[in-house]
């Protein structure tokens, strides 16, 4: 399995200590508040609900959305999909991003290559499918819409796939292609994890081509996303006013994380929630944020950073900002 964010037992067993705080997985800290679901949510094979697809459809601006496992499952279905309605394809993967994509469509007889995002243009001639994270984890890197669009008509010409993940696009709006998902070679995934700070839930939608959609609900099974995550999922999709609130708490923690890093000599990029930055000595600050019961992410390789989501709270913040200023000071 690739290494994630999230994983604080990993980082408990390793520094020790208790009060951690968790800053490796850009989920929205203040998650929403779920309501019990109905009682036979649980006993219930979890049939689908249509007011599930309803509200998501109303939520996105989609025209079709079929619910998974979260987007997860769709990122490992897709590949296995491609691969048996036409067998292997040549794979452009934007690049650095979401591990995952590269590596799963690189398991499946792909002919798979990693493509730095200013190169994408030159390379969409050459791929049968494209693979785009936009806004991009962890750079937070975007391409605007008209331009997605245009390469996803290119690839459906010759009967290709242009898959968007969109798992943190809640809080960049107007850069989702979710509405335009009803066109054949259009792919989109959407997450309810991250701006709803629901992840344990497990769900995310795909939005495609309606034949598209049909397959990939054949190849995933029935029961994929349990009753319950269903119910809340439905009222979380619906309020609005939560979403409102939502959306102006993030742009302000967002903005305040920024002028943290910013604070403390740390040129940081991304969206309101996780911020990344190309760090020289990353294994280093990694170590002495871990020393501090702090968990970030940390990105070796090629793609040499870090990235950090959000505190939940004003001590988080103040311990932050503290070890922000011991790292200046090495």
């Amino acid at each position: 399995m690739l290494d994630h964010g999230g994983n604080l037992r990993a980082a408990q067993q390793r520094y020790g200590g208790t009060d951690w705080i968790d800053l490796s997985t850009g989920i929205n800290p203040h998650g929403y508040p779920a309501p019990a679901p109905a009682p036979d949510a649980w006993h219930r094979l979890p049939e689908s609900d249509p007011a599930l697809v309803r509200a998501a459809c109303d939520y996105y601006g989609a025209p079709q959305l079929l619910p998974v496992a979260g987007t997860q499952a769709a990122i490992q279905a897709l590949p296995r999909l491609r691969a048996g309605l036409a067998g292997p394809a040549r794979v452009a993967v934007a690049a650095p991003s979401y591990a995952e994509h590269a590596h799963h469509w690189g398991r499946h007889g792909h002919a798979m290559r990693e493509i730095p995002y200013a190169a994408l243009d030159a390379a969409v001639d050459g791929s049968d499918v494209v693979v785009v994270v936009n806004p991009n984890n962890p750079t937070g890197t975007t391409v605007a819409p008209a331009r997605l669009l245009d390469w996803a008509d290119h690839l459906a010409a010759r009967g290709g796939w242009l898959v968007v993940d969109e798992a943190f696009g809640d809080t960049a709006p107007s850069l989702g292609v979710a509405g335009h998902a009803g066109r054949p070679g259009l792919v989109v995934l959407r997450s309810v994890g991250k701006f709803f700070g629901l992840a344990g839930l497990r769900l995310g939608f795909v939005g495609a081509h309606a034949p598209l959609l049909a397959a990939l609900d054949d190849l995933l099974g029935p029961w994929t996303v349990s009753g319950p995550a269903q119910d809340i999922a439905v009222a979380a999709l619906r309020d609005r006013g939560w979403q409102q609130a939502t959306q102006r708490r993030l742009a302000r923690d967002g903005a305040r994380i920024h002028t943290l890093l910013a604070k403390h000599g740390i040129d940081a990029h991304g969206t309101p929630l996780f911020h990344w930055w190309a760090e020289p000595r990353a294994e280093a600050f990694h170590e002495h944020m871990a020393r501090r019961a702090i968990w970030v992410r940390l990105f070796p390789g090629a793609a040499r950073g870090i990235r950090v989501g959000l505190p939940g709270n004003d001590a988080a913040w103040a311990r932050i900002e503290q070890a922000l200023r011991e790292w200046e000071n090495t």
